[in-house]
């Protein structure tokens, strides 16, 4: 009896066996079928309505609308519209002859992109004048941007000025800025990074999800300026994404943002490569973390499972989006400040550098019978200098998306503004311009 048992086992295991390989075989042999999707509602290519994407995405719709209302801070930046001169007010001088040192407010959430970039005080709405803001301004505001960009090319879109754009524009940053409507897959919506990925040999259509879910932040937080007199939005990414290599694409253009005034260097205005610093070798990003995995972490309502679309601070929410990975979350959010910490002093260490450099570079200038060959010296590396700090500064972690990339720009920033404030002392042999604290002023 026992026989026949094992023998009928053995059969039923064979059988299993048989069946299970021949479903893999059925399997391999057939394409691969696309998720079924039954919206409640169709959705238009390029909706700019987030609202009727929420009507199929209800929890995702619901957790974008909190970035209207949280305005929490951490510990160095956060969700509110603080200003940063007045934090920093180092940054007034640093900025100087720049409209940055008239407005420079901390980014709220997601929600209010619009109506923060109309209400900053460093529009110019003279369309008459020839420095007048560009509609390029709205390129990282708006989920009416891929339509239009569709309709008009981006070309055109730049070539017109604020005003101009302005009542093409009413919505903020919402879904179609990230996903496909039909597929909601992750896509490059903007033509800026699309063609900055093309110039180096990259096609985002063929990379993962997980790896979408850092390329699409890429579609704003990003470093770029306005080629041109169209103002044609551009990643200067062509030589890498690297701090020296954006600094030598800009070199190569013979690109300033402004003049500094009484110094007559030629600047550069860094805008908020997160993305570039993250992907810099960063320990998370070797690790295969994206972005969203940390700023847009899973969460559940009840059965369901979505990734948040209340964009923030992890710190706001370390349990869910540091408890992912990390089981003592105490001990990371203790490492996140000690690390902001160290960043956060060092950076404005190279700010006192800087002003110094600035101070010594005015009072050369000034000076009619400094050495022209040295004080040019000085100046590349004051502009050198201030860059590399603002492509810190402006990058929305305070170091933590990269420390050690962070402390070795901070200290290579403060390096050369040493060496341009010697270098303008030089240029009039005039060693009281080596001393600290003492600043500049406009006659």
């Amino acid at each position: 009896m026992q026989k026949y048992s094992t023998i009928l086992l053995v059969g039923v295991v064979v059988i299993l066996a048989a069946t299970l390989a021949g479903v893999l075989v059925f399997m391999k042999n057939n394409p691969a079928q696309e998720r079924a999707l039954l919206p409640l509602v169709e959705i238009a290519p390029m909706e700019p309505d987030s609202a009727k994407w929420g009507v199929n995405f209800p929890s995702q719709w619901n957790s974008l609308q909190k970035t209207e209302t949280n305005n929490i801070d951490t510990a160095y930046a956060g969700s509110s519209a603080f200003s940063w001169l007045e934090r920093d007010p180092r940054q007034v001088i640093l900025f100087a002859g720049y409209p940055f040192s008239k407005d420079y407010n901390d980014d709220r959430g997601h929600m209010n992109a619009l109506e923060d970039v109309r209400a900053t005080k460093r529009l110019n709405l003279n369309d008459e004048d020839p420095k007048r803001t560009p509609a390029t301004c709205y390129s990282c505001k708006s989920s009416n941007n891929p339509g239009l960009w569709e309709e008009m090319g981006m070309a055109e879109y730049d070539a017109m000025s604020f005003n101009e754009m302005t009542p093409n524009i009413n919505n903020a940053i919402g879904c179609s800025n990230c996903h496909e409507a039909g597929t909601m897959r992750l896509i490059v919506t903007n033509p800026a990074l699309n063609e900055a990925l093309e110039a180096q040999g990259k096609d985002w259509t063929t990379f993962t999800r997980q790896e979408m879910r850092t390329v699409v932040c890429a579609n704003c937080h990003v470093e770029y300026y306005f080629d041109g007199p169209g103002k044609y939005l551009t990643f200067p990414w062509t030589n890498g994404t690297r701090v020296d290599q954006i600094i030598s694409y800009y070199e190569e253009e013979g690109f300033s943002d402004w003049t500094y005034p009484e110094a007559g260097t030629p600047m550069l205005k860094a805008q908020h490569p997160e993305y570039e610093f993250f992907t810099a070798g960063s320990t998370h990003y070797n690790a295969g973390v994206s972005c969203a995995d940390c700023h847009m972490p899973y969460v559940r309502d009840g059965a369901a499972k979505y990734s948040s679309h209340d964009v923030h601070s992890p710190l706001i929410n370390p349990e869910q989006a540091c408890g992912q990975c990390h089981t003592d979350v105490n001990y990371v959010v203790g490492r996140v400040a000690t690390i902001q910490e160290q960043v956060a002093v060092t950076k404005i260490a190279a700010e006192d550098a800087l002003i110094d450099a600035i101070n010594a570079i005015q009072l050369a200038a000034a000076n009619p019978n400094a050495d022209a060959a040295l004080l040019d010296q000085a100046r590349a590396l004051h502009r050198k200098a201030q860059f590399m700090w603002d492509f810190l500064s402006a990058e929305n972690s305070t170091g933590f998306h990269n420390p050690e990339y962070a402390l070795k720009i901070c200290a290579e920033a403060t390096n050369l503004a040493r060496q341009a404030q010697m270098l303008a002392a030089q240029s009039v042999n005039d060693p009281s311009l080596l001393t600290t604290g003492t600043y500049y002023t406009t006659p």
